[in-house]
């Protein structure tokens, strides 16, 4: 890759982030570049934020699972709370994608100080 012209590496770079950004596959490649360390700043905190939301919709979405199988009052809200839960996983990475594609900045409000945390 070192031997591409400079916008070709940078299509591949884009390429690489949109597979990061797969809900609930992606999760794995970002965390094996994080803890590889040898990515751009960039790359790093794509990363950090494919990361930081998957680890928080499946604290969610064992949270709302556990919560259902437990409850002693009608399971159906939480069901729904839990398919909802997942459908903005789901779009929200749909809409990272979007920015990406419209090379944009990949920002969520409130996600920077979250993301640092990781190495």
């Amino acid at each position: 890759m070192k031997d591409l012209p400079p916008e070709r590496r940078d299509d591949f770079k884009r390429l690489e982030v949109f597979i990061y950004l797969i809900p609930v596959f992606g999760f794995l490649p970002a965390w094996w570049t994080l803890y590889r360390g040898e990515a751009s700043a960039a790359t790093r905190s794509a990363c950090r934020l494919t990361v930081t939301l998957a680890l928080i919709w499946l604290s969610g979405y064992i949270l709302l699972g556990m919560s259902a199988r437990s409850a002693e009052f009608p399971v159906l809200p939480l069901e729904i709370a839990n398919s909802v839960w997942t459908t903005t996983y789901f779009l929200v990475n749909f809409g990272l994608m979007v920015r990406l594609w419209q090379r944009k900045p990949l920002w969520l409000p409130g996600f920077e100080k979250i993301g640092k945390r990781l190495p």
